[in-house]
């Protein structure tokens, strides 16, 4: 749900360079960058997940939609409903804009006990009106807070006619509600993005909204805007920890968009940290406004935007553009007397119609073939394994047309990395990050190792999911050469490899 100020000078450019990758890229194949088992959208152009909720055996996701061109625009909430977070039905447009302005980034809850006065169980989203007209006359009032109701399980949806039901105090980015019951305190809770910092409200009704507390400005990343927030109760050993998400754009570790967290306490008003590092939940440079599904109770599952603001417009696309990132578990996990959030893909639910238990090997010489294991994927397969210690390594995916992509862990330096500077097309624009790292975060003597690879992206969950990258990258054949490359001899533990189509 980019809001660039400077989107409105930069548009003729953008749609000039959309219509030469048109023209260079989708002509004689639209769909070859399409991904395999990641949702993209059929047409036009897609950004943040919004809304998303699970209802009565359905995964529901919204999400920020210009319909009419592959370039960020007027926004929409886009709707596709799964059964297995995998197979999206497209559904119609759920929210159009309105005399109040376009629809940018919100959420959706289940409505139980008619709070709203709407309707027992009435689906209600809560999202931010963003009023370009405002907007460029710089009265900083452009973006407030609305509703819309749904009593047909998200098919059709009907606008409060109270909106806004939360005016903008007067400040530039007001934006980005995602809304929660607390149970604790008997109320719906706002988590809501303003500028730099984020803005907790509370509600008994979903109409009427008080500020509670705020939190942030000098805490954290703070190289740019913050967006997207989520507010999450998860388990542990020792007690429930409250993580408090928050997308920043720019200011990511690996430049460009990026999400960090911040595990502390909530006690229905304020939310309390002793963090005092900076903590992401993904290092790579695609995955971007990820928010939880609501009505999932104790299980947090998370599906971010596959890109990044820094060349989001400029990627290779024809009549589409962008997609979404596998879906994840959170949890936490404490390592060194500190609380770090893990992300752990659902891949049980992919229908893996091809599991290669390859077990265990010895790998010596420095380099071991594996390319037989990944005949039969046409580019869509996960892989993982163990190492027993911890060693250099890469991995070398390639094909006949000179494309590679290389991935691994660098020892002397402690991170793991991603390099997709020789996938593809990686030129079409300079901001396009072709080399990303993040730290080592475990303190084990053995590395766990698993990917996702697409047609078009790759997603690293390293050690359980504790050090995590997310990628995309343009090539126009599949990869069909796998090698596994370390210095050292090293025992390579509970290979496995499955076919995901």
């Amino acid at each position: 749900m980019k809001k660039n100020k400077y989107i409105g000078v930069l548009l003729l450019m953008i749609i000039f360079s959309s219509c030469k990758t048109l023209l260079k890229t989708g002509k004689n194949n639209p769909e070859k960058y399409r991904p395999a088992y990641h949702f993209s959208p059929k047409k036009g152009w897609m950004n943040d997940p919004n809304g998303m909720i699970y209802l009565d055996g359905t995964y529901h996701l919204f999400y920020q939609h210009n319909p009419d061109t592959i370039v960020w625009g007027p926004m929409h909430w886009g709707h596709a409903t799964s059964t297995d977070l995998m197979q999206w039905e497209e559904q119609p447009i759920a929210l159009f804009p309105d005399s109040l302005g376009t629809i940018f980034s919100g959420s959706v809850v289940l409505d139980k006990n008619n709070t709203a006065g709407f309707g027992k169980d009435a689906l209600v989203a809560i999202f931010t009106h963003h009023n370009h007209y405002i907007e460029e006359e710089k009265t900083g009032l452009h973006q407030y807070q609305s509703i819309a109701y749904s009593l047909d399980q998200g098919k059709s949806w009907t606008k409060y006619t109270g909106n806004p039901v939360l005016p903008n105090p007067g400040i530039w980015d007001f934006r980005d509600p995602k809304v929660m019951w607390h149970a604790g305190s008997g109320q719906w809770i706002m988590t809501l993005a303003t500028k730099q910092s984020i803005t907790f409200y509370g509600s008994k009704n979903l109409k009427e909204w008080k500020r509670l507390s705020e939190f942030g400005n000098d805490t954290g990343a703070n190289g740019g805007v913050w967006e997207c927030p989520d507010l999450l109760c998860l388990p542990t050993p020792e007690g429930d920890k409250w993580v408090l998400l928050v997308s920043i754009n720019p200011g990511g570790p690996n430049t460009g968009s990026a999400t960090q967290y911040f595990v502390g306490d909530f006690d229905g008003t304020t939310f309390t940290t002793n963090q005092k590092d900076i903590r992401w939940m993904d290092y790579g440079p695609d995955n971007y406004a990820g928010v939880t599904f609501s009505n999932t109770g104790n299980r947090h599952i998370l599906i971010g935007w596959m890109s990044n603001w820094a060349y989001a417009n400029m990627v290779p696309a024809s009549t589409w553009r962008s997609g979404m990132t596998i879906p994840r578990i959170l949890s936490l996990q404490k390592v060194s007397e500190k609380w770090f959030l893990v992300s752990s893909p659902i891949t049980k639910e992919l229908m893996n119609e091809d599991v290669q238990q390859i077990g265990d090997m010895h790998v010596q010489n420095n380099t071991q073939d594996w390319s037989n294991y990944i005949k039969k994927t046409d580019g869509a397969f996960e892989l993982s394994f163990t190492l027993d210690k911890v060693t250099t390594f890469d991995l070398v995916l390639s094909n006949n047309t000179g494309d590679e992509l290389l991935l691994g862990f660098d020892k002397s330096t402690d991170q793991f990395f991603v390099d997709r500077s020789k996938a593809g097309n990686a030129n079409f624009y300079p901001a396009f990050i072709t080399r990303t790292v993040v730290p080592r975060i475990s303190d084990t003597g053995m590395i766990n190792y698993r990917l996702l690879v697409d047609r078009n992206s790759v997603e690293v969950f390293a050690d359980g999911g504790l050090s995590n990258l997310s990628s995309i990258f343009f090539i126009e054949r599949p990869f069909h050469v796998l090698k596994f490359r370390s210095p050292t001899n090293v025992n390579v533990r509970d290979l496995s490899i499955k076919v995901i189509k």
